[in-house]
């Protein structure tokens, strides 16, 4: 009883360590894939892990050890059956087995250190069945290490085993990833790591409060050995306990409430109560640029329960967040979240460099605040035109609205220029336009115009011979059969004679094409849709909406005008939608 008192304390991360595959936590696909090779006896000479701090990298490593060198009364026998300790099980556990040796690449980087596995491995294991060589970290060694191990680890002898670790895969030569089996570590997932955490309190007798054991998940990240660490810390830290006040202020995080009041506070315009609560949250001891980190958290979480309501059940989350989130999310439109995040996450790397992060992080508060109500286009066009401010969301039957500019930065507008009246075309052009493309045969195509040979050329896809016929050529006269064009200085003149090969393909008949030797007169269609563009935005800077909107949005401009098609007619009670005029 004496020596149990006097014993020192072992940490919940080493006590709880795995020793076997079966207590392996969040790694099933990897256990998986090794159990299927074991059972072939298709056992690889070298294996890499790879995986963020924490998730079992090493552990799985001496496991491995053990499972290589499984040994009992009937014999030598590779298994990951390893619920009953074989004979060299404990040796390896506990570290000090001759045959498995570990070594850190951190502080073993160089040639000589690699030397030395070099040449022991021409020596037999002493007792176990295989050698086995564990490099922990194996991206720190020098390229002079990794270029001396290769040809070993390529063709090391029968009865040596290489197991690497790592976090940085990235930094180790593909010339030593081609030689070994790779497996990635995946981060615990929260709802694993919660049940994984709630077994080791039971176990430990201790009582604990949901909340608390979520933030300690959260701040984990998916590692274990950090999850048990802060355990161990809060255990400590509650005398016994493990409660929600406790970690809160083992973690140094502000109340998580008052940041999401904070956050109501900023997204409604309220900025005295923002600027108050910041101050109550940086007097608590809440670092600001910390307070900057959980409102963008907070916002990025409110994002995803608008997108995807299913993240609102994730059990890492507080009650608060998981009912004011929702609610949130339901009441903030996606301009303004985006909007926030923006800021947000300006105003972080702001904090970071400003001398007092204070006035940084109230500066950034008051952008939020006065951004938040920022009318979106639409709104500042009907206020402008004395016309009833559009619903904030669009109709179900219209395609989502994107968000609205904010934030800083200049202002893009989409301004459509509608044409004064339509004008009527030939009647396959109409029938094209009104009715959906027909399953023709090529023969049966008929071209009547210049402009019925365009449209043609685009049904067919042929790029070649639409850029042509705009860019390069004008037409001087177009009959049935025969059209004679002239061509632009430094059109290629082949051309040709491979639009005289496409329309005889299309439409069944020959036709003949001349090339007329006078110089081409006018534009070409190219050069006249050009125009009409410059013309457009000209006639678009000055509408008198347009003016208005561009004085109040100073930097903002007109980026582009959508022109509606001259030749398409169009229905008094149903308009087409606006075509682009590229893409006429």
């Amino acid at each position: 009883m004496a020596d149990a008192q006097t014993s020192p304390y072992l940490v919940l991360a080493r006590k709880y360590r795995p020793r076997d595959f079966t207590t392996l936590v969040g790694q099933d696909a990897m256990v998986q894939t090794l159990g299927n090779a074991f059972k072939q006896n298709r056992i690889h000479h070298a294996f890499i892990l790879t995986g963020v701090r924490g998730v079992g990298k090493t552990t799985t490593a001496r496991i491995l050890a053990r499972a290589f060198n499984y040994e009992n009364e009937n014999g030598r026998q590779p298994t990951l059956d390893l619920s009953v300790e074989g004979q060299h099980c404990r040796a390896i556990i506990e570290g000090r087995h001759v045959d498995v040796v570990e070594m850190d690449a951190a502080s073993n980087t160089g040639i000589n250190d690699i030397r030395e596995i070099i040449d022991s491995v021409k020596y037999g294991p002493v007792s176990a069945p295989y050698k086995v060589y564990v490099i922990d970290e194996v991206h720190m060694l020098s390229t002079a290490a990794f270029n001396g191990l290769l040809k070993t680890l390529e063709e090391p002898p029968p009865y040596v085993k290489f197991i690497f670790a790592t976090t940085e895969i990235r930094k180790v030569p593909v010339t030593i990833l081609s030689r070994c089996m790779r497996f990635d570590l995946r981060r615990i997932t929260p709802e694993v790591m919660t049940a994984y955490l709630e077994t080791i309190l039971g176990q430990e007798g201790i009582q604990f409060e949901p909340e608390a054991l979520a933030m300690i998940v959260r701040a984990g990240e998916g590692s274990a050995r950090d999850n048990l660490s802060l355990l161990d810390q809060a255990i400590a830290h509650g005398n016994g306990t493990v409660t929600a006040a406790t970690v809160k202020a083992m973690l140094g995080l502000g109340d998580r409430a008052r940041v999401i009041d904070l956050f109501e506070d900023a997204m409604a315009g309220r900025v005295g109560e923002a600027l108050t609560t910041l101050r109550a949250l940086y007097d608590m001891g809440a670092d600001p640029q910390t307070t900057i980190a959980d409102l963008a958290d907070f916002c990025h979480l409110v994002t995803r329960i608008k997108v995807v309501p299913a993240a609102a059940d994730d059990v890492s989350l507080t009650p608060d967040e998981r009912s004011r989130g929702a609610d949130l999310a339901n009441r903030l439109p996606m301009r303004a979240l985006s909007r926030a995040w923006q800021i947000l996450f300006r105003g972080h790397d702001e904090v970071a460099k400003a001398h007092n992060g204070l006035q940084a992080a109230e500066m950034a508060l008051i952008r939020l605040a006065y951004a938040a109500d920022l009318p979106s286009p639409d709104e500042v066009i009907a206020r402008l035109t004395n016309q009833p401010v559009p619903p904030p969301s669009p109709a179900p039957s219209l395609p989502p609205r994107g968000p609205s500019g904010g934030g800083g930065g200049a202002t893009a507008l989409r301004i459509e220029q509608p044409q004064p009246a339509p004008v009527a075309v030939s009647q396959p052009i109409a029938m094209a336009q009104q009715q959906p493309a027909p399953t023709v045969q090529p023969a049966l195509a008929t071209v009547a115009s210049y402009k019925d040979l365009i449209a043609l050329a685009t049904a067919k896809r042929d790029i070649l011979v639409r850029m042509a016929l705009e860019s390069q050529m004008r037409p001087v006269s177009f009959e049935q059969g025969k059209i004679e064009v002239a061509l632009v200085e430094g059109a290629d003149p082949g051309i040709i004679n491979t639009l005289s090969a496409r329309l005889q393909t299309w439409t069944g008949e020959r036709w003949l094409i001349t090339v007329s030797t006078k110089p081409p007169e006018g534009l070409t269609l190219r050069q006249e849709k050009e125009q009409r563009i410059e013309a457009a935005h000209r006639q678009a800077h000055e509408d008198p909406l347009v003016q208005a909107i561009l004085e109040t949005f100073p930097g903002a401009k007109v980026v582009n005008v959508t022109v509606r098609d001259e030749e398409t007619p169009m229905a008094a009670d149903a308009a087409p939608p606006p075509v682009e005029e590229d893409d006429e």
